[in-house]
């Protein structure tokens, strides 16, 4: 019993490890693949080609100054970015491993409550930051995040009625390849879009929307604490993309197929921002209500009527 406790930590520990770098690198791979869409050159100092950039970027961030603000709640302050990295990070514990992992029987339900939980480190960082562009860009974040949910949850609504269970493992189990994307191909499409809007990325970075917000609801963070927010960010970006390979592109088991699906996932991610303007923010809150919704509860009710 011991012996098989500490092979579960082990495997988490390491699969907490992989995470982190693998954000690394996809933060490498965004600033190559927008250099590159941009006709620039990208980072190419650091390392050969630059692959020591992520490192040095690191290394840059953490030994940067944090900011001590006077008129903020400076307990919330510092601690709601470390809370922002831990929700996300915690997602990852219903990965579907083969063997050595938590086989979760509800595991969906695990996520949607843990995904909701999100929105409250936003919403302290923008508050206890005591800036008005701080508390404009969580109160449009908290906004996006909720609004976008419902027709995430209506997705896996229509898959969990399909498939008769909350088991990540169960969800994946197809007979052919592909087959879950053919049979739910506009689910894909919404998925992947609200996806966006849920990580807050381009064309719904309207939480951080530069020209705008200064930087959003992380305008006062520096250093350790922007570093922590950031890791956040691109750790659920990793997790959307793997969500939806594991939803619509799954076949069995995970394989090394999966694993190259992912990350062409997130390239998408990478690609929408290189080429898309941000959205108009009643138009962002149209598509959730008016469009979205409507649509996958329809689809829903399709599948229900249908099965």
């Amino acid at each position: 019993m011991v012996l098989e406790y500490l092979i579960l930590i082990i495997n988490y520990v390491i699969m907490f490890i992989l995470v982190m770098i693998t954000v690394a690198f996809m933060t490498l791979l965004e600033q190559k693949v927008v250099g590159s869409m941009q006709i620039r050159v990208g980072p190419n100092k650091t390392g050969i080609w630059g692959v020591l950039q992520p490192f040095a970027d690191a290394v840059k961030l953490f030994l940067k100054e944090n900011l001590n603000l006077q008129m903020s709640n400076m307990m919330m302050y510092f601690v709601t970015p470390s809370l922002s990295l831990m929700f996300s990070l915690s997602l990852w514990i219903v990965y579907p491993f083969s063997q050595g992992g938590i086989d979760f029987f509800l595991g969906v339900l695990f996520f949607m409550c843990l995904s909701s939980m999100g929105v409250y480190p936003i919403m302290l960082m923008g508050w206890s930051s005591n800036c008005k562009y701080s508390m404009m860009g969580c109160m449009r974040a908290m906004a996006q995040m909720i609004s976008y949910e419902v027709s995430l949850m209506m997705i896996i609504l229509s898959l969990i009625y399909i498939k008769s269970s909350f088991n990540f493992s169960e969800l994946m189990n197809w007979s052919l390849l592909l087959l879950p994307l053919v049979i739910f191909l506009p689910l894909g499409l919404i998925w992947m879009a609200s996806s966006l809007a849920e990580t807050n990325r381009t064309p719904y970075d309207f939480s951080e929307s530069g020209s705008e917000l200064v930087s959003g609801f992380n305008t006062e963070y520096s250093g350790g604490g922007f570093t922590l927010i950031f890791l956040a960010e691109y750790s659920s970006i990793l997790f959307m993309s793997m969500l939806f390979v594991l939803f619509f592109l799954s076949y069995k088991t995970i394989s090394l197929f999966s694993f190259i699906m992912t990350m062409m996932i997130a390239f998408l991610f990478i690609w929408v921002r290189s080429t898309m303007p941000r959205f108009r923010y009643d138009k962002l809150m149209g598509l959730a209500w008016k469009i979205f919704l409507p649509v996958s509860l329809f689809l829903f009710l399709y599948y229900l009527s249908y099965n």
